[in-house]
């Protein structure tokens, strides 16, 4: 199968950016400046729920296209395991139609996955026990003894097999941005600190191989509580840390240029919870990203659709509107990542784009004093 060339460029998605504010009525604020010069919109598409079926997966592509040819959306977010390999699919299947249509070019198109939890292949005819030991036990691409919770590996030989299936997936030469998917949430607990960090250093240095070759723009880590819970909390884990580790693994040079996590109206850790520390100084984890050079994309910010039917309503905004805009308007955001497969909803999130994010006295006036939330981690 070919895979499309190229990868998102400054040129690239500044002349997306520019070709949306000619033609539409988008708020020039709505496109972020991000790691590398890149021009990214402030909502990002999200592939994370729906079941592995062939009804998904033509919802997935035609979300896929509608985003990108509305202009208002650059940003692509999935998972090797989201729906089995299903949803990197049919995002290789749209990105590959488009660019070859010509609505948009490969370069214009930030495209974002998650490597780090077994992921059996939905579509094959073997059930997922057997396909992981078909497929990565019995050729030793996954060492059991390094599986924790018997879901989630950071075995460098795993980490090369998955990465060339995401590509694969994805009909790409080159991922913009790879993330380690939820490692220190699902290590540490089973390994503690000092071991997670010495499987994290290889991890960075394999992927750090994989920027060498040319087949990745950047990585980061893809999280969901370590990073906002508190420091005394078991499984956090210090963003600076992170970075620290990034540098032994690549120079001052490195890839390490992302993270992401879960920042909504009811999950507003990352805004109001100094967690984290650089230098010596408390800081929320929003602060010490922007301190250490380091760009977030946010998760959930509709709570699974419990914010669109409960959430608190503003600036005479529907609820998932409000939730939407209070999430991509927290200052230190790249963007918000939302997962909506009905043209209908789409639309009404693509509106947003033509009004500028909320100023941060108007953002503060929605902000929560903190709290913790029991949605479950994806």
């Amino acid at each position: 199968m070919e895979h499309l060339p190229g990868r998102a460029t400054p040129d690239g998605t500044r002349a997306f950016r520019e070709r949306a504010l000619e033609r539409r009525r988008i708020s020039p604020a709505h496109f972020r400046g991000a790691a590398e010069s890149l021009a990214l919109s402030s909502i990002g598409l999200g592939t994370y729920l729906g079941n592995p079926d062939p009804a998904t997966d033509t919802a997935v592509v035609d979300a896929v296209s509608i985003a990108l040819t509305s202009g208002r959306v650059n940003v692509l977010d999935t998972a090797i395991n989201y729906r089995g390999q299903r949803a990197e699919r049919s995002i290789g299947r749209a990105l590959s139609h488009l660019v070859a249509a010509g609505p948009v070019r490969r370069e214009e198109v930030f495209l974002a996955t998650k490597i780090g939890y077994l992921a059996p292949d939905s579509e094959s005819e073997r059930d997922p026990r057997s396909w992981v030991h078909e497929e990565l036990v019995q050729p030793g691409i996954l060492p059991l003894a390094e599986v924790v919770g018997g879901s989630h590996s950071l075995a460098p030989s795993f980490l090369g097999d998955q990465y060339r299936r995401s590509r694969n997936n994805l009909r790409v030469e080159t991922v913009d941005l790879l993330y380690l998917h939820n490692a220190p949430d699902a290590q540490i607990p089973e390994v503690g600190l000092e071991e997670f960090e010495r499987r994290l250093r290889l991890a960075f240095e394999v992927l750090e191989g994989f920027r060498a070759e040319g087949t990745l723009g950047a990585y980061g880590l893809a999280t969901w509580d370590s990073l906002r819970v508190a420091a005394n909390e078991p499984g956090f884990f210090s963003l600076e840390s992170a970075v620290r580790i990034a540098r032994e693994a690549g120079g001052e040079h490195h890839g390490f240029r992302y993270v992401q996590f879960p920042f909504n109206l009811a999950m507003p850790e990352a805004a109001t919870v100094q967690n984290q520390r650089v230098a010596g100084v408390p800081m929320t984890l929003f602060a010490a990203a922007t301190a250490l050079g380091v760009g977030c994309f946010t998760s959930a910010p509709l709570l699974q659709g419990r914010l669109a039917r409960s959430g608190a309503t503003a600036a005479g905004l529907p609820r998932a509107a409000t939730a939407l805009q209070f999430a991509r308007s927290a200052p230190g955001n790249t963007a918000a990542l939302v997962g909506q497969k009905q043209p209908e909803h789409i639309a009404q999130n693509l509106e947003l784009a033509s009004i500028p994010p909320w100023d941060a006295t108007t953002f503060a006036t929605l902000l929560p004093s903190g709290g913790r939330s029991d949605a479950l981690p994806r």
